[in-house]
């Protein structure tokens, strides 16, 4: 057998990339994946690792909760950084809190379990955060989390040692995709070629290296979000993924679910961070500091480059004001600030077909670190048939 010959070859070492390769090789399948980093730094690290079916609606629900199995059954074997500490979405005002029953209802109706939390239950179980936000709660005791900087590393740690199908390299830029008679070649930028069945590029928010004028007029959009973390807090107890008013009043399920949602009012205080597509998210990392944020700006898919790589310290400033409004956080607690990016696209993901051998998946948005691994499920078995 040739040694650069494989079943799949998988662009791209991300989440998305890396679940599809999982799944193929699952399928007994030849996998190789490349990464053209020196390791994966880019959306899959740069976010909460938030595991969240709750905030999906539609087929990403599914895929989310189908995820759900997924992670849990992977850390059952290796530790992946998975935590099952539940999510929980705050509301601070009457308008979110009919949004939360309203939602509650959905949930009954599809059977995912949740509860409803009285003021008196959050503060009993998170004394820290100020009576004067909340009202009520709506909890998902089996959504998980993951530590963003270490999962994906353990994830591929993982699957060289349990498939031997299994080849990955990083630091390997694929610059061509040519697809032959009987086999699709793949040219690194370092002049290697490699050879396989079919490829699934999973670029992330990388459009300028291969198939560039595709990716043009493809409905992509890149986000920029910041955010921000805390110093370790051993004296703040925050387990499980803490979500706000202003998620209740952005996320999908509650668009999708909730009949009040485009009749409530927005409150004033709202206006400038609605303008900022800020909305707070706390999660609190293994060592006890906590992330915070975030914020978005856009750009079309094929000009990253206008979002810069700037970190505004006004958007910090209105996170840090909302984030505080929640709980007793301020500037002297902040040791490190950033700037993620992802790709998004007009019907929730780009999947293009190139040829019957080259297929392009991307454009996940936010939904990567909860959908992909169901996501990516279906994809390798409508791809492989």
């Amino acid at each position: 057998m040739d040694s650069n010959k494989y079943d799949l070859i998988v662009v791209g070492g991300g989440i998305l990339g890396t679940f599809h390769a999982y799944h193929a090789l699952l399928k007994g399948l030849r996998v190789l994946q490349l990464e053209k980093d020196n390791y994966p730094v880019s959306s899959t690290v740069r976010n909460f690792g938030q595991v969240v079916p709750s905030g999906m609606a539609g087929r990403w629900f599914d895929y989310g909760v189908r995820g759900l199995e997924i992670y849990k059954s992977i850390q059952n074997e290796m530790d992946i950084s998975v935590r099952n500490n539940g999510s929980m979405y705050i509301a601070s005002d009457p308008d979110e809190v009919q949004l939360l029953h309203e939602l509650s209802a959905h949930y009954q109706l599809v059977d995912y379990d949740h509860e409803l939390w009285s003021k008196e239950q959050v503060l009993q179980a998170y004394p820290m955060m100020h009576a004067s936000y909340v009202k009520e709660a709506i909890i998902f005791k089996q959504e998980v989390s993951v530590e963003p900087d270490l999962m994906i590393h353990r994830l591929h740690h993982y699957m060289q040692s349990k498939f031997d199908q299994y080849t990955l390299k990083y630091n390997k830029t694929v610059i061509a995709c040519e697809d032959k008679a009987d086999t699709v070649n793949v040219t690194s930028s370092d002049h290697e070629v490699f050879y396989t069945d079919k490829v699934i590029i999973c670029n992330g928010y990388e459009f300028k290296i291969l198939y560039r004028s595709l990716f043009e007029n493809s409905g992509l959009t890149i986000s920029k979000l910041q955010m921000m973390r805390t110093k370790p807090l051993k004296s703040m107890h925050l387990p499980g993924n803490i979500l706000t008013g202003l998620t209740i009043r952005r996320y999908e399920s509650f668009e999708a679910y909730c009949p009040s949602f485009h009749q409530v009012v927005v409150p004033e205080h709202y206006h400038e961070l609605r303008k900022q597509g800020i909305h707070i998210l706390f999660k609190q990392a293994v060592d006890g500091s906590i992330i915070i944020g975030d914020s978005h700006e856009y750009a079309s898919g094929s000009q990253l480059d206008e979002l810069g790589f700037s970190i505004h310290a006004t958007i910090n400033d209105l996170m840090l004001n909302e984030a505080n409004r929640i709980l007793p956080v301020d500037h002297t607690m902040i040791a490190s600030s950033w700037a993620g990016f992802y790709a998004q696209h007009d019907d929730e993901i780009l999947e293009l077909d190139i040829s019957d051998r080259i297929h392009v998946r991307t454009g996940i948005g936010g939904k990567g670190m909860t959908a992909s691994a169901g996501y990516a499920e279906a994809s390798i078995a409508k791809i492989f048939g």
